[in-house]
C-alpha cells in the first residue's frame, strides 16, 4: 500500500501535466543584466528572473547583501559571467545560500565565460599588473557573436532543468538565433565606416566589441586594470595622440569620467560613453542595447 505522502506526489505529478494547470516557473538568479535579458529571450514566461546588478553598477564591486542571499536560496538556475568577474561576492552568496542546486558543478550553475573564447588571458599573474583576471577579460557580452554562442548553451541548460517544456525552449532559441544573426549582419554593415579607426579606451571593458568591429585600440587610460590614471600617464597618452590621432575615447557609463573629459579637452577628440550593459529594469532588450552601442560607436566617423 502506498503512503499518503506518495499518493500526494503522484497526484501532483498527474495534475501538473493536465491542461490549464499552471506549473511553477524556474527561478533564475542572474548576476548581471545581460544574462537576465538573455534568459528572458530564451525562457519567456516559463522563468522568474532576478538580476543582482543594474546597468549603472560595476559588477566587480557588489555587496553580498542579505536580499541577494535570500534570492539565491530559492534559485533553480544561477547565470553569471564567471572568469573571476564576481569573485568578490558570488562565492559568499553561494556559501550562505545553502542551495545545493546552484553550486559549482551542478546543473543549476551556469557561467557564460565557460562557453566562449577568452581574450587577454594573462601570460603571468602578478599583483603589480593590477586587477587582472586569470581566465581572461570577463566582459564577453560586448560581442554579439558571444551572445549567440552562450544562448545556445543556456537554452540547452534550460531544457535539461525543465524537460517537460524542452520543445518550447528549443523553439524560442531557434527564433532568437534567426533574428540575432540578422541583427549581427545589420550591425556589421552599419559599423563598416568605423572599422580600423584608432580609439582610446578608459578601461579594457570593451575589448570584445573592439575585436568584433575591428577597431584599433592605441591606448588605455588606466595604466593597469583597475588603477586610475595619473596626471603623468594622461600626459603620455596626450603626447601619443599627437603622433597617432584617434577618432574617439570610449568610456563606460558607470566609471568616473574626469580622466576622459580632461583628455578630450586637451586632445580635441570626442568621448563616446557607452552603457556597460542592458537596462533590464526598464525592459530594454539585448537587441535595443546593441542597436545603441553600434549607433554611438559609429557616429564619430559619419
Amino acid at each position: 500500500m502506498r503512503s499518503s505522502s506518495a499518493i500526494f506526489w503522484v497526484a501532483v505529478t498527474v495534475l501538473g501535466g493536465l491542461p490549464g494547470v499552471t506549473q511553477a516557473a524556474l527561478n533564475v538568479f542572474a548576476c548581471e543584466p545581460e544574462w537576465a535579458a538573455l534568459a528572458q529571450e530564451l525562457g519567456g514566461d516559463r522563468l522568474e528572473i532576478y538580476s543582482a546588478t543594474t546597468a549603472q553598477q560595476d559588477p566587480h564591486h557588489i555587496q553580498a547583501r542579505p536580499s541577494l542571499i535570500a534570492r539565491t536560496r530559492k534559485a533553480d538556475l544561477l547565470v553569471c559571467t564567471g572568469a573571476e568577474l564576481e569573485v568578490g561576492w558570488l562565492p559568499l552568496l553561494l556559501r550562505r545560500s545553502g542551495n545545493a542546486r546552484i553550486q559549482p558543478g551542478e546543473p543549476g550553475h551556469f557561467l557564460a565565460a565557460d562557453h566562449v573564447e577568452m581574450l587577454e588571458v594573462p601570460e603571468k599573474l602578478d599583483r603589480s599588473l593590477g586587477d587582472i583576471h586569470a581566465s581572461g577579460n570577463p566582459h564577453v557580452h560586448t560581442d554579439p557573436r558571444n551572445i549567440l554562442r552562450i544562448a545556445s548553451r543556456l537554452s540547452q541548460r534550460l531544457q535539461a532543468l525543465d524537460p517537460d517544456h524542452a520543445d518550447s525552449y528549443r523553439q524560442r532559441y531557434t527564433a532568437f538565433e534567426t533574428g540575432w544573426q540578422d541583427s549581427i549582419r545589420t550591425w556589421n554593415e552599419h559599423a563598416k565606416p568605423v572599422k580600423g579607426a584608432n580609439v582610446v579606451v578608459h578601461h579594457d571593458f570593451w575589448s570584445y566589441l573592439i575585436d568584433w568591429l575591428g577597431l584599433n585600440r592605441i591606448a588605455t587610460l588606466e595604466p593597469v586594470p583597475g588603477v586610475s590614471p595619473s596626471t603623468r600617464h594622461l600626459a603620455e597618452v596626450k603626447q601619443l595622440l599627437q603622433q597617432q590621432p584617434a577618432v574617439m575615447i570610449v568610456d563606460t557609463s558607470y566609471m568616473n569620467d574626469r580622466p576622459v573629459r580632461w583628455l578630450s579637452d586637451q586632445a580635441g577628440i570626442p568621448v563616446v560613453t557607452l552603457p556597460g550593459t542592458v537596462d533590464f529594469q526598464q525592459d530594454e532588450t539585448l537587441q535595443q542595447w546593441f542597436d545603441g552601442l553600434v549607433q554611438a560607436i559609429s557616429e564619430p566617423v559619419q
